[in-house]
């Protein structure tokens, strides 16, 4: 399996000074593989450090020990300039769409950003021809080209998000808590999409969340966090119908709703 690797991190560490100058262990030697086309979730209450590692992993923050390879090439000590090929691999989605998109833009401006910024196309026409695709691979229309994020639901504002983060057809899409903000019902219809655009694209996903409810529907594997550490690591399937570790077992017996099963 280890050609299959599209991400390895190894006995990653990141720590952070306190208001009190105190020393915080975020993430206390974590290693974690990702296999090319699947969704990996990670998962843990809120402060276990996921999304520190997310962070680690692309290379918004540095660890202080460590290292990451993607697809088979170090990049935990690149410079930033030498890093740039890399970052158009790996994307991310947040959590808060509001904040994630800047209110002053409208959508058309948000979505071909990336698309400028590489200098994808050189033409206006392949470019509004790529913003269509996109909009379409989302389920939304044409018309919210010319609107802004406020005039749009939570749920609308995530897909926009999310076209913006595929733009560039990324080898990697990190989620982290994209869809904590939204309703179970907005939930469940994100959650589709980005199985859908898993098996359209060939994306690889790592799927961050404090809710092993919201991975049940979602995830191939699970790796369970706690207080900076990966507890426990099991296919999807096996983690719920048997889980090792104390602290799985807590977070099953504290979801008090499930969306419905992948294999429902």
């Amino acid at each position: 399996m280890k050609d299959k690797v599209i991400l390895s991190a190894s006995h990653i560490k990141k720590s952070f000074r306190t208001r009190d100058k105190k020393s915080f262990l975020a993430v206390n030697d974590v290693s974690l593989d990702i296999y090319r086309g699947e969704t990996l979730a990670l998962v843990g209450e809120s402060g276990c450090g996921k999304s520190t590692l997310a962070r680690v992993i692309m290379r918004m923050i540095d660890a202080d020990e460590g290292s990451i390879a993607f697809e088979g090439n170090e990049i935990s000590k690149l410079s930033e300039r030498a890093l740039r090929p890399y970052r158009r691999e790996m994307q991310m989605v947040f959590q808060d769409p509001a904040s994630s998109l800047d209110p002053r833009m409208k959508i058309r401006d948000i979505i071909a950003e990336p698309l400028l910024a590489w200098k994808v196309y050189d033409s206006k026409s392949r470019l509004d021809e790529r913003i269509s695709e996109l909009l379409d691979l989302v389920d939304l229309r044409e018309d919210c080209l010319d609107r802004y994020p406020h005039q749009f639901s939570g749920g609308q504002r995530q897909r926009i998000g999310i076209a913006r983060a595929i733009a560039l057809d990324p080898k990697l899409l990190i989620c982290d808590e994209s869809v904590s903000a939204l309703d179970v019902c907005v939930q469940a219809q994100i959650l589709n999409l980005l199985k859908s655009l898993k098996q359209q694209m060939g994306l690889t996903c790592l799927f961050i969340s404090h809710d092993l409810a919201v991975v049940n529907f979602i995830a191939d594997r699970i790796c369970v966090m706690k207080n900076g550490q990966i507890c426990e690591t099991e296919e999807a399937s096996l983690l719920y119908k048997n889980p090792k570790h104390e602290y799985t077992k807590y977070l099953l017996a504290s979801d008090l709703h499930f969306l419905p099963s992948k294999n429902n």
